[in-house]
């Protein structure tokens, strides 16, 4: 792990970020002459479309779920091919950027989601791309990847294409000062355990652990503040950028068990993503601290936590500073019945793409040790 002489690849869009900036998105559809927009959000976003002064014939698909699944992406396929946008804005969490990601790319390829599950399978994209974040978590803004659920088998698909980057991603913190605690305080931690996964990943990379540490340094230092006081303005761009890092970690190094065992949660039981990851982020950084001790003290000192790698008190120390955000850390209360988890644990075993970059090798046995951990 760190290899500086590993071969490694990074792209990013075009990126505005601070205050005020969601006001350049229409700047930017009159500069790429674009007459035809679909945005793509959840039914919140939908509502205050106007803050992004957008030009032309504008059309909003606003039925976008938590977790999204096939369905659900097929509503707003089926309107993009009826508009024919020449402009899609994301404008939500992760699920509306997430969608719009493929939004950008099917329509009129003659491609269908189970066509280009994976990595590069995409043939192209005929829309341009603008991504508005509204929350600060996935960091899908900044990255490759989307992800729905498929209802058929409830596991989540993964789709990889360069075709899928953003022509520019607008990152203004004021959208999110609207964000609940709650809500907060769990996308805070998927953008935690994205830095801190990629940071601790076999396929680590020192120009990738330069964001990764900086972004678990920022949720540290400014989550806490947003969760206490969410009109606190720095602490919601502290977790802006947080974010958007943790997006930048996701395409060359990509996330390991937390959010291996984390999918099921929502897949099978509607958990909302971020709060899937911090239910489970304190044990699979427990679990890993003996491979990686280094960095795990350098993840608890970026926490504000005690310098340790000895699994239990790593466990026990970040299991209370998530609950100190006012988290729910036990499966039960997140209607997660225990019969259930044997079958999860298969499941979250069998997503090799993700395990397979983990620092320590996890068995399905000791996935289900994870989940009976934190039940």
């Amino acid at each position: 792990m760190t290899d500086l002489t590993a071969p490694i690849a990074i792209v990013r869009p075009e990126i505005a970020f601070g205050s005020g900036t969601a006001r350049t998105v229409g700047q930017r559809a009159r500069a790429r002459a674009a007459r035809r927009i679909l945005v793509v959000a959840d039914a919140f976003n939908a509502a205050r479309v106007d803050l992004l002064a957008l030009p032309g014939e504008v059309r909003v698909f606003g039925e976008v779920r938590p977790e999204p699944d096939i369905p659900n992406l097929e509503r707003a396929l089926a309107l993009a091919e009826d508009f024919s946008p020449d402009l899609v804005v994301g404008f939500g969490g992760g699920s509306a950027m997430d969608l719009a990601k493929l939004v950008a790319v099917l329509p009129g390829s003659g491609q269908t989601i189970h066509d280009v599950i994976g990595p590069e399978r995409v043939a192209g994209r005929r829309a341009g791309l603008i991504q508005v974040p509204t929350t600060a978590g996935t960091g899908s803004e900044g990255g490759t990847r989307a992800l729905v659920t498929d209802p058929a088998t409830q596991t989540k698909l993964a789709v990889q294409s360069r075709h899928m980057l953003a022509d520019a991603a607008v990152i203004d913190p004021d959208l999110t000062l609207t964000v609940p605690p709650a809500v907060t305080a769990a996308t805070g931690v998927d953008a935690l355990a994205h830095c801190v996964e990629a940071f601790t990943s076999r396929k680590a990379h020192p120009l990738i652990d330069l964001y990764a540490l900086e972004g678990a340094r920022l949720v540290g230092r400014f989550l806490p503040r947003a969760v206490r006081d969410g009109s606190d303005v720095e602490a919601r761009a502290g977790l802006a950028l947080a974010s958007l890092y943790g997006g930048f970690c996701l395409g060359p190094v990509n996330t390991t068990a937390g959010h291996a065992v984390a999918y099921p949660l929502g897949s099978r039981h509607h958990v909302a993503h971020g709060l899937a990851c911090a239910v489970i982020f304190p044990h699979t950084l427990a679990f890993n601290a003996p491979a990686v001790p280094e960095k795990t003290r350098q993840v608890m000192a970026a926490l504000g936590l005690p310098e340790t790698a000895e699994e239990g008190a790593v466990a026990e120390a970040a299991t209370r500073w998530c609950a100190d955000l006012g988290l729910a850390m036990r499966l039960s209360a997140l209607g997660v019945p225990e019969g259930d988890l044997p079958a999860m644990a298969t499941e979250a075993h069998a997503i090799r793409r993700l395990l397979d970059n983990n620092p320590r090798e996890i068995s399905r046995d000791r996935i289900l040790a994870l989940y009976r951990a934190a039940a």
